[in-house]
């Protein structure tokens, strides 16, 4: 079990106590353990929602488990609380056999859309009870959202410190008229309905920034896997959901890289982002990119290098292509302290 259920989210199941004020208390131990370093050192708190600390159900399994992670993954509904839950909101529509359960024909993990009666293109997923059906399971899942960031506003406020919320990467059959693989994640993204305009303006409502992943994959180099994938797509979705909501973006590279191309497109999808031209309303929209992550392969000297030079093209917001090379050690450490620097100034919220 990744995450408990979420249609327990208020309900005394943890020794006479809900997941939210668990999850409250957890916070305001860590607010008063660091309350002298919060707003200063500790600028930003990345508040945990789901698996992975994203806001979404754990509907797939890691891609470190098994090779077949791109499948549409499974809804994740059908404990005693979620069950209750949509029973109780089927038969507020009128509509009690909708509630007996999630849909029968929604295939498993592994399967692709069109094996499937539910994802396959203008199947049961664009029918009412299908329409009924996501705008419930998407709807916990934003109500969850809801819950966790009303508390967390509560407890860090005057604190100084900024909030963000994260929202799962899930591009795979981002491509398809269903878009299952979101689906199933939380996400009422379809090629009819944007699952992500609701998630952006409930973080807005609290103040918070708006985390995402892909920064560095490419359409083209996802081909390979043959799953419709589009994160470039997926991530000027979310870009125009956060610009919509007047809500800060965050960004990171959902796997560790040290390449050039990566590191080339994770600059083309920041200056993407901070492009006011491609917007009717101009403010700052990304506050922040993370780069994941360090590790001994990070400071090894060609990928350290190129770490370098990355980190000053988003500082200075152009780039260039520098001739590689051969520092001593003394202008290698002042060169790494320096770029340390200038990677703070270039991914700090203002």
């Amino acid at each position: 079990m990744e995450y408990i259920s979420l249609g327990c989210d208020t309900l005394p199941v943890l020794k006479g106590r809900s997941p939210i004020q668990v999850y409250s208390d957890f916070m305001r131990s860590f607010r008063d353990t660091f309350r002298g370093f919060l707003g200063q050192t500790i600028r930003e708190i990345q508040i945990g929602m789901g698996p992975g600390g994203e806001l979404r159900y754990p509907s797939y399994v890691p891609d470190g488990l098994t090779r077949q992670f791109r499948g549409i993954g499974e809804f994740q509904c059908y404990d005693k609380y979620m069950s209750a839950s949509l029973r109780a909101c089927a038969e507020k529509v009128g509509k009690a056999e909708w509630g007996v359960g999630g849909p029968h024909d929604a295939g498993n993990y592994k399967q692709r859309p069109e094996e499937t009666g539910f994802f396959k293109t203008n199947g049961s997923w664009n029918t009412p009870y299908g329409q009924f059906f996501l705008k419930w399971y998407s709807g916990m899942l934003v109500m969850h959202g809801e819950h966790i960031s009303a508390a967390a506003e509560r407890i860090f406020r005057s604190t100084g410190a900024k909030l963000s919320g994260k929202v799962g990467g899930i591009h795979w059959h981002y491509g398809t008229q269903s878009h299952s693989a979101e689906l199933t994640a939380g996400y009422f993204n379809t090629s009819m309905n944007d699952g992500y305009l609701p998630i952006a303006r409930m973080f807005g409502r609290h103040g918070m920034t708006l985390s995402c992943t892909c920064f560095e994959m490419t359409d083209a180099e996802q081909r390979k896997f043959d799953a419709n994938c589009s994160p470039e797509g997926l991530l000027r979705q979310m870009t125009f959901a956060a610009r919509k909501s007047h809500v800060p973006l965050a960004g990171e590279n959902a796997v560790t890289t040290f390449d050039e191309l990566s590191q080339n497109q994770i600059i083309k999808n920041f200056r993407l982002c901070l492009d006011d031209s491609l917007y009717k309303e101009a403010y700052e929209l990304v506050c922040s990119f993370s780069f994941l992550r360090m590790s001994e392969q990070l400071f090894q000297r060609e990928n350290w290098n190129r770490f370098v030079r990355f980190v000053r093209q988003m500082a200075d917001g152009r780039t260039f292509h520098p001739r590689e090379n051969n520092h001593h050690g003394a202008e290698s450490n002042f060169q790494a302290q320096a770029s340390i620097e200038e990677f703070g100034a270039a991914t700090s919220c203002q």
